[in-house]
């Protein structure tokens, strides 16, 4: 089995870039499933023929040593993916000593995979790619900020919630732009470093009482801190920018109730730096395979 032989499924603008990049290192690329460039990003392909498309699932598997699928792998039960395709389809007809990569796989086709003897490679497990996610979510978050309003970053209070690997980022990024950036966090040792690094803190129990003193809020926390009990004391010229996963971050309901604008931003990475996260998705799969 070649592992050089990829066949890459579904995913987003990223997962193209990765299969222009695997082949401008002279992998075998097939695919199925996956979008297509908009018309301006053809060039993608510059340096090669496009890759092979497959008719179906299983012509895309049967000769792929590596199987590379998006970030998220998969959405209740369907690959992300242009075609409607239950994961049960992929295991099916996955085979015994391939490598399958993919973001967020699940505990039930990692465990389908040991059965038989096939790798499992998880995107977001490796932390120096995670980091990378972590950098082009936040650069999205501010792209997103910029776009949905009328106003400067420069000299504008902004509110991080959460301090991990994205809240971090997100903060010092706004800070590199001057903006007067604060952060809170449930975690003292969190709010400590952020301190340590100059910013303005306060505990996450006393978010209600704080909220109002910012035009931005960017959240990272997968919680609903921004309920109703904290919703109504938010600036009605404020901007949320939510990057949690899951869509829990915020009460949407009671955000459209107050008018308050609340925009829920997945995939920062796919749409805003699809070309630098494909390099480099390409690059984690071939340091597996060679």
């Amino acid at each position: 089995m070649d592992y050089r032989d990829i066949a890459v499924i579904g995913g987003d603008r990223r997962t193209l870039h990765m299969a222009s990049a695997l082949l401008r290192d002279g992998c075998r690329v097939i695919c199925y499933g996956t979008l297509e460039f908009p018309a301006g990003e053809k060039d993608a392909f510059r340096q090669t023929p496009p890759p092979r498309e497959a008719a179906s699932l299983k012509e895309a598997l049967t000769s792929a040593g590596c199987v590379v699928c998006g970030i998220p792998m998969e959405k209740e039960g369907y690959l992300c993916c242009r075609e409607r395709i239950p994961v049960s389809e992929l295991q099916r007809n996955l085979r015994k000593k391939q490598k399958l990569f993919g973001g967020l796989i699940s505990e039930e086709l990692r465990h389908h995979c040991e059965e038989r003897e096939i790798e499992c490679h998880d995107f977001l497990k490796d932390e120096p790619l995670t980091l990378f996610n972590a950098v082009a979510t936040a650069e999205g978050a501010i792209l997103e900020a910029l776009s949905h309003k009328e106003r400067l970053l420069h000299q504008s209070s902004c509110l991080v919630l959460g301090y991990g690997r994205c809240g971090s980022l997100i903060a010092e990024k706004l800070r590199g732009l001057c903006a007067l950036v604060s952060v809170t966090d449930r975690s003292e040792t969190k709010l400590a470093l952020a301190a340590a690094k100059g910013f303005s803190v306060f505990p996450l129990a006393s978010l209600a009482e704080n909220v109002s003193r910012f035009e931005y809020l960017f959240n990272t926390i997968p919680a609903c801190y921004l309920g109703a009990a904290c919703l109504p004391e938010v600036r009605r010229d404020s901007l949320i920018i939510d990057v949690a996963s899951g869509r829990t971050g915020v009460d949407y309901d009671v955000a459209k109730e107050l008018s308050l604008t609340a925009l829920f931003c997945p995939g920062l990475p796919g749409k805003y730096a699809a070309g630098s996260c494909g390099e480099r998705l390409a690059k984690f799969v071939l340091q597996t395979i060679n």
